[in-house]
């Protein structure tokens, strides 16, 4: 085929796969006006196809596709217009279906199963005919599909790989002191600077936090330095002092939700299943640059596998509902229908978490707790 043509849906990977699978040379979306005048949105599609290698010329043409004649009445339109047309059927509501239907006596019809990820001949398309979708997606390539644009995050993922044995080793001893992590992050916060290049560290053993005075735990610091996560301790004085090995452990131990996030992290790529794994991923959920003027969330990780995207968020504290709402919101935006959300909490269970769990059910939220942090179990909880 030459020409593509798109009934445009509201779940962003039906928008994406049949251009992505046969490389047309345009692709026509049929899409709602709204869509039509979104100028970041169909900028964001796209960047999304020259990330992915495909020289696609897009076109977009306006109508209600809750109208079925109008609907009709354009698809003809753009079929005389175009050499060689498909209309592919994955997306688009029950009106414009139903016009697709109406047109299809001329020319080649397919759709996708999302259930079995395989494309299926509607009418004239043996090119489809039960072809299995091979499309593996980036976290990049999932926001830029749905108008939204990965931006930096906390975290430099290009060195985080080297560093699985230094996330083991802090796993371990926030396993051992994980009651008065949150209270000695503080204290870490107070006498340690984030400028660039400063990984001296000294203070008073006891400082002032948000709720209170806060006493550093010096079993939790000779452990630190145990496991070479602090050097050059020195716990002899009334102040103390010692020095982080890089910044990015500078990072970890000043940031109360690191190592969780980072465990997660680690069992993500221990896994073998996804094609990629972000931490800290950050969206721009109108597709731009500028953090400043933009409606931003971050996710703590987002791992890939073939077209499913996995939103996952990290809490060492209780989960409450709007952390719940705020998840199943950024799956549905940038996911769809298939992609998966999971909460993770190393706090313990306990039977006042009834509620929270009723409501992940109801919102198709996965929920992992303490005891699934141990590593094997883990892994198989995200396989």
């Amino acid at each position: 085929m030459k020409t593509l043509i798109e009934l445009y849906d509201e779940r962003p990977i039906e928008n994406v796969l049949g251009t992505e699978t046969f490389r047309p040379e345009e692709t026509v979306y049929i899409c709602p006006p709204e869509v039509y005048e979104d100028r970041e949105l169909r900028e964001a599609l796209e960047k999304y196809f020259q990330l992915r290698g495909c020289g696609v010329k897009l076109s977009f043409v306006p109508v209600s596709l809750l109208d079925a004649v109008k609907v009709e009445s354009t698809l003809k339109k753009v079929i005389a217009s175009r050499e060689d047309c498909a209309v592919d059927i994955s997306g688009g509501t029950d009106a414009a279906l139903f016009a697709a239907g109406a047109v299809s006596d001329s020319i080649p019809v397919f759709t996708y199963s999302r259930k079995r990820n395989t494309f299926y001949e509607i009418r004239n398309a043996p090119f489809a005919r039960s072809l299995p979708c091979t499309v593996r997606l980036n976290a990049e390539a999932c926001f830029l599909m749905a108008g939204g644009k990965l931006l930096p995050g906390r975290e430099n993922n290009n060195v985080l790989k080297d560093k699985i044995p230094q996330m083991d080793r802090l796993f371990r001893i926030y396993a051992e002191h994980r009651r008065i992590w949150n209270r000695q992050i503080a204290w870490f916060q107070r006498v340690s600077s984030a400028e660039p290049g400063e990984l001296d560290a000294r203070g008073p053993r006891t400082v002032k936090a948000d709720h209170g005075n806060v006493t550093v735990n010096e079993e939790l610091l000779r452990a630190l330095a145990e496991e070479q996560l602090i050097e050059e301790p020195d716990l002899t004085g009334e102040e103390i002092s010692f020095r982080f090995p890089d910044e990015t452990v500078r990072f970890w131990l000043r940031d109360v939700g690191s190592v969780l996030e980072l465990r997660v992290y680690r069992a993500c790529l221990e896994a073998g299943v996804f094609d990629d794994v972000i931490l800290s991923a950050v969206v721009n959920w109108h597709g731009g640059t500028n953090k400043t003027d933009a409606v931003t969330n971050e996710i703590d990780v987002m791992a890939v596998r073939g077209i499913q995207p996995v939103f996952i968020s990290c809490k060492t504290g209780e989960i409450k509902t709007e952390a719940l709402n705020e998840l199943a919101i950024l799956r549905d935006r940038f996911g769809g229908k298939g992609s998966r959300a999971v909460i993770v909490t190393s706090s313990g269970a306990t039977r006042s978490r009834t509620v929270m769990r009723r409501r992940a059910a109801e919102l198709e939220i996965e929920v992992i707790e303490w005891r699934d942090l141990e590593l094997k179990r883990l892994i198989q909880r995200l396989k």
